[in-house]
């Protein structure tokens, strides 16, 4: 079986597309976890004030710096090993296995957890308080909790 030059390259460095990956699942669940708790603090300060600007700055970096570009970095790697480990059983068969569901379902809420709490950072942006002190403390480690089993998942390969 012929091979082409990209995929070569690809499969020759597996390893170092693994690990740039986990660097960028890194970044990306330190913003997960970090912008709800800065949404704690910042829903006690008074819209308009010295604090709300604090964290209106704060969380725009965040997201903006660490958060967008961790999560673009986490899909396009993620979807280069699915490519390259597919290879072997067809695309199809790769992502229908157990512990691949599991990943590719927790990828899927981390995505959406990152798109709602953009669109909260806009809402405190505005002035609102689009939710209590009470849920932001707990929603605030959601990103953990599904990272459990997505870790497990993929560390076992159960199911194959």
């Amino acid at each position: 079986m012929r091979i082409d030059p990209v995929t070569a390259v690809l499969i020759r460095h597996h390893n170092l597309i693994i690990g740039l990956h986990i660097l960028g699942v890194f970044a990306w669940m330190a913003g997960l976890l970090y912008l709800p708790r800065l949404f704690v603090y910042h829903t006690r300060a008074a819209a308009g004030s010295e604090m709300d600007e604090t964290f209106r700055t704060m969380e725009a970096k965040l997201l903006q710096i660490i958060m967008n570009p961790a999560m673009i970095v986490v899909w396009i790697l993620g979807l280069t090993l699915i490519w390259i480990d597919s290879r072997g059983i067809g695309l199809l068969a790769f992502l229908g296995l157990p512990w691949m569901g599991v990943k590719l379902a927790g990828v899927l809420f981390q995505t959406g957890w990152h798109h709602y709490l953009a669109i909260q950072r806009k809402r405190f942006a505005r002035g609102e308080r689009p939710r209590s002190e009470r849920f932001w403390r707990m929603v605030n480690e959601l990103p953990f909790l599904v990272a459990i089993p997505m870790v497990l998942a993929v560390t076992t390969k159960f199911g194959s």
